[in-house]
């Protein structure tokens, strides 16, 4: 009888060898920024890349924090966890609501998020920026995080997930005297887990990399995110590459951070369907 494929040595080897080679490629970008942010200039603009850094030196970052680079942080990571949270829970609730929930028009209200999800951002874009000035908002964090809460990519996730949840369960808990709100905090939102997992680091990042909306709703300043903050630092010091370098590393610390944090639901959530049945 032949061995499965899965449990030939030459093929582990050759996998294992394939990941390692993958990995170096992606993380080498990293590497380089992180490096780069602890060269002199000397060192960045040599003719033969210096591939280790001899004269290490924190120069970069001392200059950068000259500019309000702690302000643009604490904004993006503002941004981006009030709007990962408030996003997880709307798109929870709504997926459950059109999971589970039989009412008229859910058909309808499903196939127009379905629409919606295929609609460019840049095509709401002047709609958006009308309404965050009419509601006085503009120039202010909360106009970039508003329009991201009704993500219909979210919803439509969370309702994939809540599809799983036993009709049974929730029966069950009405007859125990559950209300809605204890339904759902009680039930759904242990099964949906994690969904939620993937969704958070998806809105995260979604919001963290969302330059144009935050180039058109942040003109102040302080009022700047890291990711713009870096691109006026380029478009001021375009040759410095040792402080854009030390920039890019300080925005990618939080993305990092929240992947770390999340990763196992994040897993999680990518295999669920693949172990179902």
């Amino acid at each position: 009888m032949e061995k499965k494929t899965g449990n030939n040595p030459i093929y582990k080897g050759i996998s294992i060898i394939i990941l390692v080679i993958l990995a170096v490629l992606f993380i080498f970008p990293i590497y380089w920024i992180l490096t780069g942010s602890l060269k002199t200039a000397a060192d960045i603009n040599r003719a033969v890349p210096q591939w280790f850094p001899t004269n290490i030196t924190l120069d970069n970052y001392i200059r950068l924090f000259k500019n309000p680079a702690f302000q643009w942080l604490f904004n993006s990571v503002f941004i981006s966890i009030v709007a990962m949270i408030l996003t997880c829970i709307t798109a929870a609730m709504a997926g459950y609501v059109l999971a589970k929930k039989r009412f008229p028009g859910r058909t309808i209200i499903f196939g127009l998020l379905v629409c919606a999800m295929a609609l460019p951002k840049q095509v709401i874009l002047i709609p958006l920026l009308k309404e965050m000035s009419f509601l006085h908002l503009h120039n202010t964090l909360w106009a970039v995080i508003l329009p991201t809460i009704g993500w219909p990519f979210g919803v439509f996730l969370m309702k994939q997930f809540s599809e799983n949840i036993p009709t049974e369960m929730l029966e069950a808990a009405k007859i125990d005297g559950a209300g809605e709100i204890k339904t759902f905090t009680s039930v759904v939102f242990p099964m949906v887990k994690p969904g939620i997992g993937a969704l958070a680091i998806f809105t995260f990042i979604s919001s963290w990399n969302d330059y144009f909306m935050q180039l058109i709703m942040l003109n102040s300043r302080d009022k700047l995110t890291i990711s713009l903050g870096i691109a006026k630092l380029q478009s001021e010091m375009s040759s410095d590459f040792g402080l854009i370098m030390a920039g890019a590393a300080l925005a990618a610390i939080p993305i990092i951070t929240i992947f770390l944090m999340f990763q196992k639901y994040f897993t999680q959530g990518i295999t669920m369907g693949a172990v179902k049945g």
